[in-house]
């Protein structure tokens, strides 16, 4: 072992700490991770650059517009309408119809805005089934996660090792060659649901549960500071209005202008108009008040909100959402949204307090209040996705729905026939698209994950430095004098190949699916290097187990929105992910060997 090799190890241990560590964000990492490399000289510049010359990436971002495209004409709304009618039918069933729906999208588009969209479907399939959402939630994840193993443009870790594979002179993958593995595991999957789901998945509360009865009846009024109050020069604080007493200050008016106000430092002034959030006894401790009117008992010809009763509603942030990284302050909500945040749930727990200064993430989820009227406003939105009920398949965009099914069939069969490279046949459809108009270059660039683009560029360029400092070929020689110590050598190859499966699945359930992939792609070819084998079956099985993330709700994104959405815990992955694992693990070590031989 050279000195080379260590200090690749050392990163590579640094890399995967902040990972897991999550202080700063993954692509943060991983392009830190790129500098570092270039820098120390254990990779050279131009061969440090070359990555940006891999396909994969470009695919991946050509993939997000396609799906963009196909989310913005409708299509995706119609076939979630057509889930919302199997209410009726007992729960295997329905399990089973979701999974052949959602796993046939996710197979050709990204898996995260098929979860987004079928998310308020899903909640109201619970409804009508008298059922809590948590028993539905994993299982629409899961779905989504078997279906992007069918194809090769399924999920973003099959093209970055089909990338890796290419470039390192092995045939590239036809767009259907994975479904020989994930059709099968896909249809074992959606039976085990059906059949263990409703009795192992628990029954887990939602953000509006967490509300007493009284606080989910509030009112949205004004209140008028009168020229001669005693409250005038107080501070919020000191005033009486407080949420203990059932009163909420959401917003202060003065002079037509809202202004940013702390309820510990902000003097009231006389004429100030403020938001006000009440509950029924709130309402009656402010009409109290010396020196406060409710601005719905005066006549004084302003411009006023009435009181109305506010809805609940919860919504989950999207991976695009503008309000990522910025706190509820920040982003001026009431203002904006003309709604209250009330709670957050993120990664298994509710949070009440603090959380306008609180740095929103993906797959966070608001609880709000407002008028029926802002709700409404919102259902159209690109940063928030309400729960409430289905959104309304897209009208009179038949003519454009038409056009993207048939560029996204013309990208699918050029790629099956061997008309065009995948990644030329998805730039070009992405072309045509923009080019006609169904989708603007600003919604186009706003649809591509940039973050996770810069991700994998950074970690191919980890795997070329395992390769050219000989690391990948030490981790290779090492594994293989383990399986001699194990195996026969009739049987050397199928427990390196279990070895290589299993590593990447552990990996992938704790830290970025699209992370491990490119690192152990070039490990998996070493290992069939050193066994002389055929590296096909090894590709395939870090291609499979790098999104077979199951156990935890870390692994993969689509697991991550609905741990927060149903309320679960962690350990609730666990009873249902391992047999899920255990379970796509012998079908992978089964059909592997003999659809891919040695």
């Amino acid at each position: 072992m050279t000195w080379d090799i260590v200090l690749i190890f050392i990163l590579l241990a640094l890399t995967l700490a902040s990972f897991v560590w999550e202080k700063f964000p993954p692509d943060v990492t991983a392009m830190s991770l790129f500098a570092v490399l270039m820098l120390t000289g254990l990779l050279p510049a131009d061969e440090a650059l070359s990555v940006f010359s891999n396909p994969a990436p470009i695919t991946v971002g050509a993939m997000f517009v396609l799906s963009a495209a196909l989310v913005k004409c409708g299509l995706i709304d119609r076939v979630s309408g057509l889930v919302d009618r199997a209410g009726t039918l007992p729960y295997p069933i329905v399990i089973l119809v979701m999974v052949a729906f959602v796993a046939t999208l996710s197979a050709f588009i990204n898996n995260t805005p098929v979860v987004v969209v079928f998310l308020p479907v899903v909640l109201g399939l619970a409804r009508k089934m008298n059922l809590a959402p948590s028993k539905l939630l994993i299982p629409l994840s899961y779905a989504a996660v078997l279906g992007g193993t069918c194809t090769l443009v399924g999920t973003s870790t099959n093209l970055i090792v089909n990338g890796i594979a290419t470039a390192h002179g092995e045939r590239s993958f036809s767009l259907f060659e994975l479904a020989w593995l994930g059709v099968p595991t896909a249809i074992m999957g959606g039976i085990y649901l059906a059949i263990v789901g409703k009795r192992v998945l628990p029954v887990r509360e939602m953000l509006t549960d967490i509300l007493t009865d009284e606080e989910r009846r509030e009112y949205i009024t004004e209140a008028f500071v009168q020229p001669e109050s005693a409250l005038v020069g107080k501070t919020i604080a000191d005033s009486g209005l407080k949420s203990a007493r059932g009163v909420r200050v959401l917003e202060i008016v003065r002079n037509g202008i809202a202004i940013p106000f702390s309820r510990t430092e902000t003097q009231l002034h006389a004429g100030d108009r403020m938001i006000l959030s009440c509950r029924p006894h709130g309402i009656a401790h402010t009409r109290s008040m010396e020196g406060l009117d409710l601005v719905s008992d005066m006549k004084l010809g302003l411009e006023q909100i009435a009181a109305h009763e506010g809805s609940l509603v919860e919504a989950v942030v999207t991976p695009q959402s503008s309000l990522v990284g910025h706190s509820v302050r920040d982003v001026n909500f009431r203002q904006r949204f003309r709604l209250i945040a009330i709670a957050l749930h993120r990664k298994g727990r509710n949070v009440r307090e603090a959380i306008e200064t609180l740095p929103i993430e993906p797959g966070d989820v608001l609880l709000m209040m407002g008028t029926d009227q802002a709700i409404d406003r919102l259902r159209n939105s690109d940063d928030l996705m309400l729960f409430d009920r289905a959104r309304t398949p897209a009208k009179s965009t038949t003519g454009k729905m038409m056009i993207v099914i048939g560029v996204i069939a013309a990208v699918i069969s050029a790629a099956t026939f061997g008309l065009a490279p995948i990644e030329t046949a998805a730039v070009t459809g992405c072309v045509v698209l923009l080019a006609a108009g169904i989708i603007k270059s600003k919604e186009a660039y706003a649809a591509v994950e940039w973050n996770l683009i810069f991700l994998i560029f950074g970690m191919l360029g980890m795997g070329l430095a395992l390769e050219r400092t000989g690391a990948a070929a030490w981790l290779a020689t090492t594994l293989v004098e383990g399986v001699n110590l194990v195996g026969t050598t009739d049987h050397r190859a199928i427990i390196a190949l279990a070895t290589i499966y299993l590593t990447t699945m552990v990996l992938t359930e704790i830290l970025s699916n699209n992370a491990i992939a490119a690192l152990m792609a070039p490990i998996a070819l070493r290992v069939a290097a050193e066994l002389g084998v055929d590296p096909r079956p090894f590709i395939v099985a870090v291609t499979f187990a790098a999104s077979a993330a199951f156990s935890t709700p870390i692994g993969y994104q689509t697991n991550t929105y609905v741990y927060g959405v149903g309320g679960y815990r962690f350990t609730d992955f666990l009873k249902i992910g391992l047999p899920m694992n255990a379970l796509c693990f012998t079908v992978a070590v089964t059909v592997i060997p003999r659809i891919w031989p040695f």
